[in-house]
């Protein structure tokens, strides 16, 4: 829904309740026109206009469905005004907010909100169960619109945005490309929610059976669909990522030295890939050049910041900082999970080099902040909160935004071993 000018002039309620009705009544004073000069037109006049108009909306389907959507638009806006009135939200000059336009969701429908003086997107939004309440639905959500503080978002959700599961559409794909954006899952909107993964890093955290796992398979079945795309993985626990390994280019299981030596062996190549650019005057690796994106995976990071010799899990360490920091213009992406989310598994200076941060459900909510990020639990945003029996549902922050509630596509053993398999022959596999 795009933001357009609205007038600023004061409209009293009975003004405002028949702009509500326009339509409607727009129609019932031509009506009565009409038959006001049944006279001058004969006895059968008003009858055959009414007629007439009755064969235009018939043979004419487009006009018949805009006549159906301006009265399907009017009757949402008096609901809305009305429930405004009924919570008394109402701005400094007693005018309530207004809306401008609407538009259908998969799960209710949206409302663009023009505030009047005095009224400002977040204590609209701290009404929200207020109005959900007096709307008789199930939740409303207010969003503020950054090209102006005037307007807000607002969400009426009808139904269940979450259902049992969502079927992954990499199913249905023969290939994919990671240069366009990532289908990740379905928000509380039950509107699309969509990742660009180059030049970005993504961190996913959760406890055992919260779905993370389900996620990691999304990514990792894009990039093994993506012929162009390099695969090292990196499984601490040897079973998640193993359906891949034969589209990888390098899987190391629970040996941490040999996982050292992975990541010393994808450093070099984020060397040499920096030296080419250097070479030929180019900033960084784009969708044309031969290098290609190259994906590191890795499951159960606590399995290699924690096991091992000390000196082994600091080299790890220091590698993947490196990694994480230097690796976005050379094409190189990380995709880190682990199922025990605490600081002392995962670092803050390790955490905040990772532009998305996907938290599925938590045991707390210092669990969910480590994370997304030091307080967004105090603001409502924390996966400990989520249904233990939704799984594969958790809190998606991309940089510099606010956490989004999605659910993530379920992919079963066998739709990964199928994914795999043509990766592995879209690869030139035999």
């Amino acid at each position: 829904m795009r933001n357009v000018p609205l007038s600023s002039g004061r409209r009293p309620w009975g003004s405002l309740l028949l702009w509500g009705w326009r339509l409607e009544i727009a129609l019932t004073v031509s009506s009565l026109i009409v038959l006001a000069f049944s006279e001058e037109i004969g006895s059968g006049g008003p009858a055959i206009v009414l007629a007439l108009a009755a064969l235009v909306l018939k043979v004419r389907p487009e006009l018949r469905k805009d006549l159906a959507r301006h009265m399907l638009e009017n009757r949402h806006e008096r609901w809305i005004h009305g429930a405004f009135w009924h919570c008394a939200i109402v701005g400094r000059n007693g005018d309530v907010p207004r809306v401008n336009r609407s538009a259908p969701l998969p799960v209710g429908r949206r409302y663009l909100i023009s505030l009047p003086p005095g009224l400002y997107g977040e204590a609209l939004a701290n009404r929200c169960p207020e109005l959900a309440a007096t709307l008789g639905v199930r939740e409303v959500r207010v969003k503020a619109l950054p090209q102006s503080a005037r307007y807000v978002e607002l969400a009426v959700i009808w139904s269940n945005p979450f259902p049992q599961s969502i079927a992954s559409p990499l199913l249905r794909q023969r290939h994919t490309s990671l240069w366009q954006p990532l289908f990740l899952g379905v928000g509380q909107d039950g509107l699309p929610v969509s990742i660009g993964l180059p030049e970005h890093n993504l961190l996913i955290g959760g406890e055992p059976g919260s779905g993370k796992s389900v996620a990691l398979s999304t990514i990792v079945g894009a990039c093994a669909l993506d012929p162009s795309v390099h695969l090292t993985l990196l499984d601490g626990k040897q079973v998640e990522l193993a359906a891949w390994s034969l589209v990888a280019d390098e899987f190391v299981g629970s040996d941490l030295d040999e996982a050292v030596q992975a990541l010393e062996g994808l450093r070099d190549v984020m060397d040499e890939r920096y030296a080419t650019l250097m070479a030929t005057r180019r900033r960084k690796v784009g969708e044309s050049d031969p290098e290609g994106l190259h994906v590191l995976v890795i499951d159960e990071l606590a399995f290699y910041l924690r096991g091992g010799k000390k000196e082994s899990r600091e080299r790890f360490a220091e590698l993947l900082r490196d990694l994480v920091s230097r690796g976005r213009a050379a094409g190189i992406i990380v995709v880190a999970a682990t199922q025990k989310p605490s600081h002392d598994i995962v670092p803050t200076w390790i955490r905040d080099l990772f532009s998305f941060r996907l938290a599925m459900r938590c045991t707390s909510s210092d669990a969910s902040d480590t994370i997304l990020g030091q307080g967004w639990a105090h603001q409502g945003y924390s996966a400990a909160s989520i249904d233990p029996t939704l799984r594969g549902v958790g809190y998606l922050l991309a940089e510099g935004g606010t956490p989004v509630l999605l659910m993530t596509p379920y992919l079963s053993d066998d739709d990964v071993d199928e994914l795999a398999l043509r990766s592995f022959e879209q690869r030139g596999g035999v």
